[in-house]
């Protein structure tokens, strides 16, 4: 299961499968730290039993169910400021891929894979090695419920919940890494901008009003883009833009 995959150029020519483990991104880290891997090597697993996800929450993932994988990147063409660009792209061709099956779906900031008014069915999770040169590895940890039916979160979602379909997991992981590679291409390219305004076009909640909690107070504002940085930008009713971190506000609206 899970071969070295025929139609990219370089991701996928080295595979790691194991049947179980912690967390992917923590396997692919310690293959990067002790020189074991490459640019494009896969670790993916069918059961991962402490996925991590933003803000230190958990990632459920039911055994034998799901996709479950990270890949390791070399962006040494971005800066260091530029690690959201990275985000970009890979949730650009996630999105790409979902939409041949679910047709709205949207990238809820920074990083979730959602169905508006149904609920999350993806995340991305990326973890960066940064040296005394510059950025020298980015761990992309991408979790996508597929098969998996039943979920001890209300608002979670898959692919079978979804379409009523039961999906060959290999087979959409060959097309999810295909698609990632075309992306990430075109990053290093520099076509940023076609990237950028995928990326916004799909933004979950862009230009509709909605309630955010940031910090204590309860606030309504307006998605209007998202920084260079990633910083989230939110309009007020006085017109008013703000921007804020991952760890500054918190979407009310599922």
């Amino acid at each position: 299961m899970y071969k070295i995959l025929a139609n990219t150029i370089f991701l996928g020519k080295d595979v790691h499968f194991l049947p179980e483990c912690h967390s992917t991104n923590d396997i692919a880290m310690d293959l990067v730290k002790n020189g074991k891997a490459i640019e494009g090597t896969i670790v993916v697993t069918d059961h991962q039993t402490r996925g991590k996800g933003q803000r230190g929450n958990s990632w459920e993932s039911g055994q034998g169910q799901n996709i479950t994988f990270s890949l390791v990147l070399q962006p040494k063409f971005l800066d260091v400021t530029e690690q959201f660009l990275l985000n970009i792209a890979v949730s650009c061709a996630i999105v790409k891929v979902l939409k041949e099956y679910v047709l709205d779906i949207k990238v809820k900031w920074p990083n979730d894979i959602v169905a508006p008014g149904m609920g999350k069915i993806g995340g991305v999770l990326i973890e960066n090695s940064i040296g005394s040169r510059g950025w020298e590895a980015a761990i992309v940890g991408i979790g996508l419920n597929v098969n998996q039916s039943d979920f001890a979160v209300s608002t979670a979602q898959s692919l079978k919940t979804l379409t009523g379909t039961e999906f060959n997991r290999e087979e959409l992981l060959k097309l999810l890494v295909a698609q990632l590679e075309q992306e990430y291409i075109q990053l290093k390219r520099g076509n940023v901008t076609s990237l950028w305004r995928y990326y916004l076009s799909h933004l979950f909640l862009k230009d509709e009003w909605a309630q955010y909690s940031v910090g204590e107070q309860l606030v309504e504002g307006k998605i209007i883009g998202v920084s260079a940085t990633g910083q989230l930008q939110l309009e007020d009713r006085f017109g008013v833009v703000n921007s804020f971190g991952l760890k500054e506000i918190k979407f009310l609206n599922k």
